[in-house]
């Protein structure tokens, strides 16, 4: 259903840097690239994340209650791209760890280079399960 989400940046540069080295430890890479944004995602049947400067020319800010949650195959692999966005100068906002009600919810959040929130998660839910 979701093609791709954009998040707003105010340093293009830095913020592409940031995230090709994060996405890179998860096997994404750009999908489409202009001198306003960049996106990025694992294949052309995913959804993506770009980050962009805004097209109003005004400076970007961070959405109250806005986050982007990045589906992962293991709490392991949670925990390596979260402490990679630590490393890459991402703040915490939520170590990982088991998370909410749900059996088998596991998720880290942070805050990228901008303020966006993000987080990564992995959810230990049998396959089969019909919607």
């Amino acid at each position: 259903m979701i093609g791709y989400v954009t998040l707003g940046t105010n340093d293009l540069p830095r913020a592409v840097a940031f995230y090709d080295e994060l996405f890179a430890t998860i096997g994404a890479g750009r999908f489409l690239e202009t001198e306003q944004f960049v996106a990025w995602c694992k294949s052309p049947e995913s959804a993506g994340i770009s980050v962009t400067k805004p097209f109003d020319g005004k400076p970007a800010t961070v959405g109250n209650g806005v986050m982007v949650a990045i589906m992962l195959e293991s709490t392991d692999e949670v925990d390596a791209f979260y402490q990679k966005a630590l490393e890459l100068g991402a703040t915490c906002e939520g170590a990982p760890g088991p998370r909410g009600e749900m059996d088998g919810f596991y998720a880290g959040y942070f805050r990228d280079l901008d303020g966006n929130k993000l987080n990564a998660f992995f959810v230990d839910m049998p396959k089969n399960i019909a919607l």
